[in-house]
């Protein structure tokens, strides 16, 4: 296929952190926050006036300076953020906004806070707790916790507006640009789909890195170039799979994944467009903050919802989303030490197996994935499986 015109602006925007619609951003007077979960809910932190940056690492190298603070035995991720934290790559953020979801990113960040590391005059780190389960006692407390450690502190320090207008048109703002996202995502069900799963993942992860507002022209002439573009007349993959897991912020693993084989047709996993990419649908007779935080507790994937309905509804989501986009098989993927995802990757590869009949490849990787020979292999090995199959059903692709 002729590449996309945008691509290549929007690869460019994710090899930095601080990158130029960031730094552009911030020369109009706007306040940079940073976020390291989707337990945040976007539209409290892209507020008119501010906008919300996903604490990434890219290019990382050694991480040994993590280690030291974190110990090698905990997530690679949360390692490689406080080590680019430490190489000053993020002394451009106004405020960390954090949720208590995971222990291992609450230290990171508390690293970050007491060592100093960023040494702007009103920086400020809070941090909230989070639901574990979706019921209305949990909500309540949630939108507390929102309202407390979230809204009141932007207003308190930078004067940010955190009216229900101003809660309005941040949802406004992220529904446009989930729209797009979606839009473009739809591509990936054609049975020759005319975008790859690497150029989505560029696309939907710059959404979590820079200011909204700077992308929407970008996207919308993507969406429109993708009406008239030509897939190749052969397909050029062997297999077609839905990624789920633990965040992905560098596509470098959809490209690894695509280089073997297997076209990923769906992101289930954090950062990506499902669900994170649904609307906001508001009504005139509720609280906004509390429709806002009612509908990211329902869309909830994450495993630190551990009761039964939320275990049985990943499930259910997954099953779901792979008979939509036509997948032939699931790769469940997990940073190294990744708590909550370890427990979900090693009970979904049996009950994805065995109670919905997909083929499951489950796989523990490095944060920097790299051109990992052993990943690599084993997704070939995977896809190699998955054609096996098709051949014994007596079907093509």
């Amino acid at each position: 296929m002729k590449d996309l015109a945008n691509l290549y602006y929007f690869e460019k925007l994710l090899e930095d952190v601080n990158n130029d619609l960031v730094r552009q951003a911030q020369a109009k007077g706007n306040i940079a926050i940073g976020a390291v979960c989707f337990q945040i809910p976007e539209p409290l932190i892209n507020l008119p006036g501010s906008f919300s940056v996903r604490l990434r690492a890219p290019r990382t190298g050694s991480i040994e300076m993590g280690a030291y603070y974190m110990s090698s035995m905990l997530c690679e991720g949360c390692r490689a953020i406080l080590e680019r934290a430490i190489e000053g790559g993020y002394n451009f953020l106004d405020c960390i906004i954090a949720p208590d979801a995971c222990a291992q990113m609450n230290r990171c960040v508390e690293n970050i806070e007491r060592q100093h590391l960023i040494e702007k005059e009103k920086f400020f780190v809070e941090y909230s707790d989070v639901p574990m389960k979706n019921d209305e006692t949990a909500l309540r407390h949630f939108v507390k916790q929102m309202r407390l450690h979230v809204l009141e502190p932007l207003n308190n320090t930078y004067g940010i507006d955190i009216s229900d207008d101003a809660l309005r048109k941040s949802v406004e703002l992220q529904n446009k640009i989930s729209r797009l996202i979606r839009s473009i995502g739809d591509y990936r069900k054609e049975d020759n789909p005319r975008i790859t799963g690497y150029e989505f993942a560029v696309l939907c992860l710059a959404t979590y890195c820079c200011p909204k507002e700077a992308l929407i022209e970008k996207l919308e002439e993507t969406l429109e170039e993708l009406k008239t573009r030509e897939p190749d007349k052969k397909c050029n993959y062997r297999a077609r799979v839905v990624m789920v897991g633990s965040e992905i912020d560098n596509p470098e693993l959809i490209k690894l994944a695509e280089e073997a084989g297997a076209l990923v047709v769906a992101d289930r996993f954090c950062f990506g467009s499902l669900p994170g990419r649904d609307e906001i649908i508001l009504n005139d007779t509720e609280d906004v903050l509390t429709q806002i935080c009612r509908q990211y507790m329902k869309w909830g994937q994450c495993p630190r919802f551990m009761n039964t309905e939320k275990i049985i509804e990943r499930q259910e989501y997954v099953d779901a989303i792979a008979k939509e986009y036509k997948a032939d098989g699931l790769i469940y993927q997990q940073i190294k030490f990744c708590d909550y995802w370890g427990y979900e990757r090693a009970s979904a590869f049996h009950v994805m197996k065995e109670k919905y009949g997909y083929p499951v490849l489950s796989i523990d990787r490095p944060y920097a994935v790299g051109t990992s020979g052993q990943l690599r292999t084993r997704i070939q090995a995977f896809v190699e499986s998955l054609e096996i199959k098709r051949i014994n059903a007596g079907r093509k692709l």
